[in-house]
């Protein structure tokens, strides 16, 4: 599903990534972890393509990223949900129009959109909240919303960057369970984070992390 070979990124002659090689299979979950620095957003950007390799190969999904066209970028984006620390929701649009915002973008029937939606808007707890706009909400609530918008279009991967981060523990426990729903429906989840809480005891692969190479990969 996602493969990096000898992969190196730099900013300003610094390695952020250097010469990292790991797969990650279909209907895994893997979290990446290590201190600030150590390279993990910048990997997440590898496999969404904000960033592109400078040295390296990197197939997602796929899609060998090297032979990609700028044009063709957007095709495989919509087969990756991405999760952000600061949510990111758009403030002047309700909970509902949030979610549905993608679906409308691929040109869904309206009344397909609705009925999605709203299912999911049930799954998440978040009916009730459907008319009401982001700044109404807590933050438990706001990365909710935020995570059922990146999973509404079926994506293939999830990719999520410090998902817990602004967040209480009942809420990161909440945040961590949906995770597990969304993946044992086939999606592929990489999270990143540094709060080792989050996968010890899991048995998932945990890939560590450390001035910008792999230090180690266990279980979690």
């Amino acid at each position: 599903m996602i493969q990096f070979t000898g992969v190196s990124k730099s900013f300003d002659n610094e390695y952020a990534l250097r010469d990292v090689n790991l797969k990650i299979d279909k209907g895994e979950i893997v979290y990446i972890t290590g201190p600030s620095g150590a390279g993990k957003t910048t990997l997440l950007k590898l496999i969404y393509m904000s960033e592109r390799p400078d040295e390296g190969n990197i197939i997602v999904g796929g899609w060998d990223i090297d032979k990609l066209k700028q044009s063709t970028i957007p095709f495989l984006r919509r087969s990756i949900g991405i999760v952000f620390q600061d949510f990111r929701l758009l403030p002047n649009k309700t909970v509902f129009d949030n979610i549905a915002l993608a679906l409308r973008i691929h040109g869904i029937h309206p009344n397909e959109i609705k009925e999605t939606v709203n299912e999911l808007l049930g799954d998440i707890g978040l009916r009730h909240k459907a008319n009401d706009f982001p700044q109404h909400l807590s933050g438990g609530q706001q990365q909710m919303a935020a995570i059922a918008r990146a999973v509404v279009s079926k994506p293939m991967i999830l990719i999520a960057d410090e998902p817990t981060g602004n967040l209480d523990p009942d809420a990161s426990t909440m945040i961590m369970k949906l995770f597990k729903e969304i993946n044992l429906k086939g999606t592929t989840v990489v999270i990143a984070t540094h709060h080792k809480d989050l996968f010890t005891g899991t048995g998932r692969k945990v890939i560590c992390l450390r001035d910008g190479g792999i230090e180690k990969e266990v279980a979690g």
